[in-house]
């Protein structure tokens, strides 16, 4: 939309990352489900900490990993988060300012501290999370900015945010005025755990229209709909909501709306380092050609490239641009 200031504007939780790359066995000897992401509180997170070997340390948080990912394709792009003032949440804003997003919700200067997610990196790549929101679950409706909500031509949510209550509120309301200005809201299921605790809640908001457009992967898509068929569950997709994009690891992705299915093959890679991020940064791609108007399979390609860039480095931001990667794949940016 050519009268938007933003492309995408984000609201999530916002998590400072520690990955550590580890074992099957630490995660057995912490009770922890391989592949999801559990809510941990202060003493759990001292206690893996403590436990854990050497580790690298970044910002993340699934919507703010998507919303720095399309910046990185040029896109125009902010985020609403919630830190504390102290040394993390300092250090978030810098990182997510200076890769070019607006980040203007204010820190709380009281309550928990800035939200951590411990990221276990197992040998196959596989990434099991254990987050302590802290400040992160402080996000009210009052940090909702009714301007810069009307200001973008979509909304992009993040499930975990079904977790905080406040959080869930400043969601609704934010989607709500993103409709009342014309634009468009997408949400992302975040998990399969996470679809498990608030199913009929994400199928209410497909089914109201509250959202206009859902990101799955296989394994949430399947939790939704409580189906191990995929055909059954992406035809019940195509009738709850305008537009649902399902990835598949490496079968690539299907485009799912009213009027058929495009499937779009992954992009090819030379080694798979940590699956960390790929989701998010699927969702930045397929979110910069959408708003590029590039159509469904070029959002999906570009989805797909941005995934391939993520998964083989440690880590769950890029670290290229993405759109001098786009160009040379001959891809629309």
């Amino acid at each position: 939309m050519a009268d938007a200031k933003y492309d995408v504007l984000g609201i999530g939780n916002a998590i400072f990352d520690v990955l550590v790359t580890t074992d099957e066995k630490f995660l057995a000897d912490h009770g922890m489900a391989k592949g999801g992401m559990a809510l941990i509180d202060e003493v759990r997170a001292a206690s893996i900490y403590r436990d854990m070997g050497p580790a690298t340390e970044m910002s993340g948080g699934s919507g703010a990993n998507t919303i720095v990912g399309l910046a990185s394709f040029g896109a125009r792009t902010a985020f609403v988060g919630k830190v504390k003032d102290d040394q993390i949440g300092k250090l978030y804003a810098h990182d997510i300012r200076a890769a070019g997003v607006a980040f203007d919700t204010r820190p709380s200067t009281g309550g928990p501290a800035t939200g951590c997610c411990y990221v276990l990196v197992t040998p196959d790549a596989e990434r099991t999370m254990n987050t302590y929101l802290g400040a992160a679950q402080d996000l009210t409706p009052d940090d909702i900015d009714p301007a810069q909500i009307s200001a973008a031509s979509i909304i992009y949510l993040e499930g975990y945010l079904w977790d905080p209550k406040n959080a869930k509120d400043a969601f609704v309301k934010a989607a709500t005025i993103a409709h009342g200005a014309g634009r468009q809201v997408a949400l992302t299921l975040s998990d399969a755990f996470c679809v498990d605790r608030y199913r009929d809640e994400f199928l209410d908001l497909m089914r109201k229209g509250t959202v206009d457009l859902i990101f799955a992967n296989e394994s949430e898509l399947h939790s939704l709909y409580q189906t191990s068929d995929f055909e059954t569950a992406l035809k019940q997709l195509r009738q709850d909501t305008k537009l649902g994009v399902v990835t598949r690891s490496e079968k690539g992705c299907v485009v799912a709306s009213k009027d058929g299915v495009v499937a779009v093959p992954a992009s090819p890679i030379d080694k798979l380092v940590d699956t960390t991020g790929a989701g998010d940064l699927f969702a930045a791609g397929f979110l910069f050609g959408l708003v590029r108007n590039a159509g469904y399979e070029n959002a999906g390609r570009l989805g797909a490239l941005a995934a391939a860039e993520v998964i083989q480095h440690i880590g769950a931001r890029p670290q290229v641009s993405l759109k001098e990667l786009a160009k040379q794949k001959g891809l629309p940016v």
